[in-house]
Order: C-alpha cells, then sequence, then structure tokens
C-alpha cells in the first residue's frame, strides 16, 4: 500500500502520536481491512486501511491484530515488529504497511506481540483480527 512516505517505527508508545486529521474525539474508529502476506524468512507484511484512527496507536493496534491472528493461524506464538509506513489517502483515511518477524519463542526486541494474549486483548477493544 502506497501513500505518504512517512516512516514510522511504532511500538508501545506510540499511541500518543497524534496523526493530522486523525479522529476527532467522540468518532468511531472504521476498520476498512487488514491484508496480510507471508514474505520470506518468517517475514509477514500487513497492509491495512482505517478511517479515524487515534492516532498512530490505532494504525499499530489494527496491524497487531492482524499478525496476531496470521502467527496463530500459522503455528507461530509470537512476532516482532520490524517497520510501518504510513500513508494518507482520501476522506479520512489512513493506512499502514508494516513487517513483522514471526517466531515460535518470545522473540527479543522492543515491540513484541504475544499473538494468543494480543487476540484477547483485540476482542476486549472490539478490534478486528481479519
Amino acid at each position: 500500500m502506497a501513500g505518504l512516505a512517512l516512516a514510522v517505527a511504532t511500538g508501545s508508545a506510540a499511541g500518543c502520536s497524534p496523526l493530522p486529521g486523525a479522529s476527532a474525539p467522540g468518532r468511531t474508529p472504521a476498520y476498512l481491512g487488514a491484508e496480510t502476506v507471508a514474505l520470506k524468512d518468517g517475514l509477514v507484511e500487513v497492509a491495512l486501511r482505517m478511517r479515524a484512527p487515534d492516532g498512530i496507536g490505532g494504525l499499530d493496534d489494527y496491524g497487531r491484530c492482524a499478525v496476531a491472528r496470521h502467527a496463530l493461524d500459522n503455528g507461530y506464538g509470537f512476532a516482532r515488529h520490524l517497520r510501518t509506513t504510513l500513508g494518507r489517502e482520501g476522506g479520512g483515511v489512513w493506512t499502514a504497511d508494516a513487517v513483522y518477524m514471526m517466531t515460535r519463542t518470545f522473540p527479543r526486541g522492543v515491540s513484541r506481540v504475544d499473538a494468543r494474549q494480543e487476540i484477547r486483548d483485540c476482542a476486549t477493544r472490539g478490534i478486528p483480527t481479519v
């Protein structure tokens, strides 16, 4: 998903970062689809679209939910976030293209996803897992 070439290393601290033109207070985010594609060597790309995200954290959360489902469906228990590129379409739609490394054991690094826990968290927050 190409778009505005704004590369961001998202992580747990990113949830506080506002996006220009992102969700206004009281607007409900709209999850417009996420697609996971296995690359090579355990890498997975997550391309997603969202309207009215609650900042960078909203896009990051949606990507984590999608990659958690992919990890569990493909015999992995964990993922490590490598990079995210953000973009913006018209009409308030934001895009994100993220790459994760799938692992069967808890990975090293800062931004890690425990797939089973993430699936539970996503259900609690009402975020689709694709």
